[in-house]
């Protein structure tokens, strides 16, 4: 038989958990065809996967790239990691539906909650569409190189049915509800793989106020259950109020409230809840509460999964953002600073004995013991290791922080890269949620936060630090929590497994060779403006319904990602 492409002497690990196996796969259009020891047969193209791993394409399933899609094709940072599917469209904001007299407000408030500059959103979206599936149906036309699906936004949904009173705290009104279940009823026909929405307090509209939908009591979010019902297809997806009001030494009323109502939305709708789950020193133990309150909701019919990360999330400072010296009047001049003038700066003598004085006698507000050191020789590294942090290297060297961090900016012509951790701050509470299986892989928020944080790279460190550095979950897991598991939370069929005629999503590469860069700044997002990209080294390839996307690192040219439609709208 002739395959247009063979993969040959791979070690196929095929998603779902089971031991590994020496074996060919054999690839026709875009569709696997055959995966067997010394496959007989020719392929137009073949692949020596010797020593190598070959696997499903990662499924992340929280991103925020709405807005990336429409400029950036090849979906960067996350087509470096082996990433082949994508969800957008989480916590509640998304860009449909939308009247036109709403597009720069829903682009406000994407930039307020997601870091995502306004400007670049109201430019680089073609903006023709009112419904969310005429969103979709705007997806699917452009050039993709990754399979991208999507959730409708209950902010949106708010927006459009109740205009400004969509922020207060009243419930909506039968109209505006029927309204708002109409809507996501048209887009779960459109194929929107479920509704998100957003209920902490942190995610706020320009003028401070919670977004809309924050305030939302559990009637409202049951209607929308009821749709999902009514379709058999769908995810509820939640940025939930996870121990926000609640004082510190008390039991946590408010939150088993929110555990409560997402269990009642699952049952009520047979469909899973999925919600974001983070660790704060503030609340070491809030994790595993948590956790037992999902399992309990789930002891009586719910699917409700949290879902977390694979390390911490910690903004990053770099010369080319901020910097923790910046409330210095000196330090804060250099944020002005373009084309390469803040290094030659800092080369001037004069100058840094100007900054390291100003920094000596101005607080950072923040634990320099917390702000950890990402680039080592090279490679970034996430492990928290307290002897990496920046008041450790100043006392190594014998100088102040800020004298230490200008050492380390010359050293590396100003590369140097920090993480102040702020959430999932201790990597031994992140063991202990990826260890329960009821936990799934995300909030890796790829196309947000884009000048402050950049998780997007999440496959590339799982699998290297706990997966090979710790060895703590085998290979064939750490496959399987990148794919079936999260393909399958999600309704993406025949995606996230090797399989005959599944979709031909497949990467290649060795695991002794995943190596991460540290991040770097570009300002290649419309009209300038900034944002962190990360590579990685090690895949050798990835392909996307049987195209080859991306080879050692490089994008091929090829675009074949598809539109992701739940099941019931395919």
């Amino acid at each position: 038989m002739g395959y247009d492409i063979i993969i040959r002497n791979g070690t196929v690990v095929d998603g779902t958990g089971t031991p590994g196996r020496r074996a060919d796969v054999g690839i026709v259009g875009d569709r696997i065809a055959a995966i067997e020891p010394d496959l007989d047969g020719t392929g137009h193209r073949e692949v020596d996967a010797e020593g190598k791993l070959v696997t499903p394409g990662f499924v992340d399933i929280h991103t925020h790239l709405d807005a990336q899609i429409a400029w950036d094709p090849v979906g960067t940072s996350s087509c470096y990691h082996g990433i082949t599917s994508v969800v957008m469209g989480n916590c509640g904001v998304t860009f449909a539906p939308c009247r036109p007299a709403d597009r720069e407000y829903l682009a406000e408030l994407m930039e307020s909650v997601e870091d995502i500059p306004r400007e670049a959103i109201m430019s680089g979206l073609p903006w023709d569409w009112v419904s969310y599936g005429d969103f979709l149906r705007s997806v699917e036309r452009m050039p993709k190189g990754m399979n991208i699906g999507g959730m409708v936004g209950h902010c949106a949904l708010r927006q459009y049915a109740m205009g400004p009173r969509s922020l207060e705290r009243d419930e909506p009104t039968a109209d505006d509800l029927a309204v708002m279940t109409e809507l996501l009823d048209e887009a779960m026909q459109a194929g929107a793989l479920g509704f998100s929405t957003s209920r902490t307090y942190l995610h706020k509209v320009p003028d401070g106020r919670p977004v809309p939908g924050t305030y939302a009591q559990p009637d409202e979010l049951y209607a929308f259950a009821d749709v999902l019902k009514r379709h058999g297809a769908g995810v509820f997806e939640s940025a939930s109020r996870i121990g926000e009001g609640e004082r510190l030494d008390a039991d946590v009323p408010k939150t088993r409230a929110e555990l409560a109502w997402m269990g009642e939305v699952s049952r009520r709708s047979g469909r899973p809840v999925s919600f974001g789950l983070t660790q704060h020193d503030s609340r070491p133990d809030l994790y595993a509460r948590v956790i037992e309150f999902a399992k309990e909701e789930n002891a009586t019919g719910a699917v409700v999964r949290p879902q977390t990360t694979a390390r911490s999330v910690g903004v990053l400072f770099t010369i080319d953002t901020r910097t923790v010296f910046d409330r210095c009047p000196s330090w804060k001049s250099l944020r002005e600073m373009r084309n390469g003038k803040k290094m030659v700066a800092i080369r001037d003598a004069a100058f840094r004995v100007k900054l390291i004085d100003e920094a000596e006698h101005t607080p950072t507000g923040i634990d320099l013991d917390q702000l950890f050191i990402v680039d080592r020789a090279g490679e970034a590294r996430y492990d928290l290791d307290p002897e990496w942090t920046l008041a450790a290297e100043a006392r190594r060297r014998g100088i102040s922080a800020a004298a230490c961090y200008i050492e380390l900016l010359l050293e590396s012509d100003g590369a140097v890269v920090c993480s102040y951790p702020f959430l999932n701050q201790r990597l031994a509470a992140v063991e202990e949620m990826l260890d329960d299986p009821l936990v799934t892989l995300g909030l890796a928020d790829a196309g947000a936060h884009v000048g402050q944080i950049l998780d997007a790279s999440q496959p590339t460190f799982f699998l290297s630090y706990w997966i090979r550095e710790r060895a703590r979950w085998s290979v064939e897991e750490g496959i399987r929590r990148l794919t079936s598991d999260t393909a399958d939370l999600f309704g993406i069929t025949d995606r996230g497994r090797l399989a005959v005629g599944a979709f031909a999503d497949v990467n290649v590469f060795a695991l002794d060779a995943l190596r991460l860069p540290p991040p770097r700044y570009v300002n290649d997002f419309p009209h300038g403006a900034g944002r962190y990209v990360q590579d990685a080294s090690g895949y050798d390839h990835t392909f996307v319904n049987g195209q080859s996307f991306m080879d050692h690192g490089e994008h091929t040219g090829a675009l074949a990602g598809t539109l992701l439609r739940n099941s019931a709208a395919r």
